[in-house]
């Protein structure tokens, strides 16, 4: 092989399609860049804001008369309130975040 044959330059015609290969190839890889940045933001985002993160300043859950809070625990993200009511137990169970009620298990003796 000539070196000769390397070096030689291009003519116009050539020389505007590299142009024109380089930019499309510059566009391109800008494109991926913004993509992928794009999403690892998103990503970033729902890491760092799970829900929300709502933490509510005060809440006030009613109990039926008469009813007694027999014990509390935490499980997960739930909160569970064992009470006493009228002679039976109840377990009622609030989300740790927004402290909106979840649920309800009442357990009463058989007749």
């Amino acid at each position: 092989m000539d070196s000769e044959d390397d070096e030689k330059p291009l003519d116009p015609a050539q020389q505007a399609i590299v142009t024109k290969l380089r930019r499309l190839m510059l566009i391109s890889g800008l494109a991926t860049v913004l993509g992928i940045s794009v999403v690892i933001g998103i990503i970033g985002y729902r890491l760092f804001n799970l829900e929300g993160r709502a933490t509510p300043g005060e809440v006030t859950a009613l109990l039926p008369r008469g009813a007694e809070i027999v014990s509390t625990a935490v499980a997960g993200d739930r909160i569970a309130v064992t009470i006493r009511v009228d002679g039976g137990v109840e377990i009622r169970t609030f989300d740790l975040r927004s402290l909106q009620p979840t649920g309800r298990l009442r357990f009463a003796p058989q007749p």
